[in-house]
């Protein structure tokens, strides 16, 4: 059974402060954002009810308004009890979280000054990002851009029109994600999660210069070290590939995702990549 589309479902969504029915939480079409891509987002796992290191993904939202050059008008504080509430307020046990700011329809034009900025917080149930127990990848012809030419830091919605792109080409060719260099050449990350490479035992994982610096990511390279599993953060190029004997992906919404496959190579589910797995799912429902 298809899930029904996203603006006609029941519950409520804590829009500017007020939880609002869930299909009156809408915007202008000339809101700045939407033209722009000057919104900020987060995505948050809910486990037995309750928010996966919500505090972290509330002041990365901070932090990425912060960086594209405007404030939030909730504090940290404000926005766990708003999240908090509106996973009360439909019931969730499990599902997703999808806070989200943007700057209003007060200007038109490449200038947001004089803009109001708005924050809204949908949670709703989702269950696995793939379908696949390992899923396969191939190599974009998109890369993550210098970051001198985008806030890579920040999780802004402008940025993801990349991922989009790159996605939907591998769809097209039949593989589950894009695996993505940066600018230099370099291995980067997926559409949407971080890459991790098993090499020699050792867990390898590229530098942070061009991509987002994922909560799920820390989380699992702590794990990692917590079970003996040296961590390496470097320039990994794309002849390495040949020298893992494990991929994975990590983030909110894939949680540990195990690689399968990029560009016809196959890589076993092998040990760490279980371990990783089994630990983070151990952490997020105790």
């Amino acid at each position: 059974m298809n899930a029904p589309p996203m603006d006609d479902r029941d519950g409520v969504i804590w829009y500017n402060g007020k939880l609002t029915p869930w299909r009156d939480a809408k915007f202008h079409v000339l809101t700045h954002s939407l033209h722009y891509g000057n919104g900020v987002f987060e995505g948050e796992r809910i486990y037995n009810g309750k928010v996966f290191k919500l505090t972290e993904h509330s002041r990365r939202l901070h932090k990425s308004a912060n960086m594209l050059a405007y404030e939030l008008p909730y504090s940290v504080e404000e926005l766990d009890a708003a999240t908090n509430l509106v996973v009360a307020m439909n019931k969730l046990e499990s599902g997703y979280v999808r806070p989200v700011a943007w700057r209003g329809a007060e200007v038109i034009g490449v200038s947001a000054q004089g803009t109001k900025i708005h924050v809204a917080i949908a949670a709703f149930p989702w269950g696995a990002y793939y379908e696949q127990k390992a899923i396969k990848l191939v190599t974009s012809r998109w890369k993550r851009p210098s970051p001198e030419s985008s806030p890579a830091g920040s999780k802004a919605a402008g940025l993801y029109i990349i991922c989009t792109l790159a996605k939907d080409e591998a769809l097209a060719a039949g593989a589950q994600d894009a695996l993505m260099h940066d600018y230099k050449g370099r291995l980067s990350e997926a559409t949407g999660a971080n890459l991790f490479l098993a090499i020699n035992g050792e867990l390898h994982t590229p530098t942070t210069e061009t991509i987002l610096n994922g909560i799920t990511r820390l989380t699992v390279m702590d794990l990692a070290r917590k079970a003996g599993i040296k961590v390496v953060e470097r320039e990994i190029w794309p002849d390495e590939l040949a020298k893992a004997t494990e991929v994975f992906l990590t983030g909110t919404a894939v949680e540990v995702q195990p690689v399968g496959a990029i560009d016809g190579r196959e890589y076993p589910v092998g040990p760490i990549t279980q371990k990783l797995k089994a630990d983070y799912a151990a952490l997020v429902r105790s």
